[in-house]
């Protein structure tokens, strides 16, 4: 029913493919594919339609509104004003914003360490993922949307600063398993590879640990974070060392910066 609703919900406001894929923030040759059923809305696609429409999430799927009766139906939903339960209040809606190629499939945008700090205001704004480098993977599942991040620093080694992490979104938080290395783009600390433990339940907070032991983990309020991306792969033109411990080189590096920390000093 979502292709036919679609159609009918966007003739019904008087707008056009390109107008009703503004509201949406999605490119106009997607509303032609879901209309004429050859692709299917995201999730977070879905419940912005149904906002706009003022309908139920579940009767976009379910209910014909070209059928007379139903059409009835969405005349008094109109006239009713706002939908009050059609996102909780303590369920943000999460805008996940993307390309697509001439294929219609998703693309992998790449957010490199120089468009990290504009990345925290343009997340969700289709013109600035427009503008990020982009590729394809193809030994990912091709379920889920992906995005390259490009990580600093050595808090998880053995990967390397320069180190490009592909991540898969996350749209259900309740559901990331303890210890799984995620992608968290967060207004406070802005876009970091950690490993998260879930203390959703308990507190409403993830807990982000290093791989490093030299760095202490932390908790990120949830109400903070903005996105989430469960890392599928990684992409680095640094070969692990071979024989060398995980504590062995953190040490390594500890001891090479506390030296450029010395000599900068003795040039001073």
């Amino acid at each position: 029913m979502i292709n036919t609703n679609l159609k009918f919900w966007r003739r019904e406001l008087g707008l056009t493919q390109a107008q009703l894929a503004d509201k949406l923030s999605i490119k106009r040759s997607l509303v032609g594919a879901y209309e004429e059923g050859r692709a299917e809305p995201r999730l977070a696609t879905l419940v912005n339609m149904a906002r706009l429409f003022n309908i139920p999430l579940d009767s976009l799927a379910t209910t014909d509104f070209t059928k007379r009766k139903n059409a009835k139906t969405a005349a008094a939903l109109r006239e009713a004003g706002p939908l009050t339960d059609t996102l909780p209040e303590d369920k943000p809606m999460r805008v996940l914003a993307f390309t697509v190629g001439l294929d219609e499939k998703e693309n992998i945008e790449l957010v490199p360490l120089k468009a990290a700090a504009g990345y925290l205001n343009g997340y969700a704004d289709r013109e600035f993922i427009e503008e990020l480098p982009r590729f394809r993977l193809p030994m990912l599942a091709s379920t889920g949307t992906y995005r390259a991040f490009e990580i600093a620093g050595d808090s998880m080694l053995p990967l390397a600063s320069g180190t490009t992490i592909v991540g898969r979104y996350v749209d259900d938080w309740a559901a990331i398993k303890d210890g799984t290395p995620c992608i968290v783009v967060s207004q406070k600390d802005g876009i970091v590879f950690k490993r998260v433990y879930n203390k959703l339940k308990q507190s409403s907070m993830f807990a982000l640990q290093s791989d490093n032991p030299l760095y202490s983990p932390y908790d990120v309020r949830a109400e903070d974070v903005l996105e989430i991306w469960e890392a599928k792969s990684y992409i680095s033109s640094a070969f692990p060392i071979g024989g060398v411990s995980l504590e062995h080189l953190a040490s390594m590096v500890l001891d090479l910066t506390q030296q450029v920390k010395q000599m900068q000093l003795q040039r001073a």
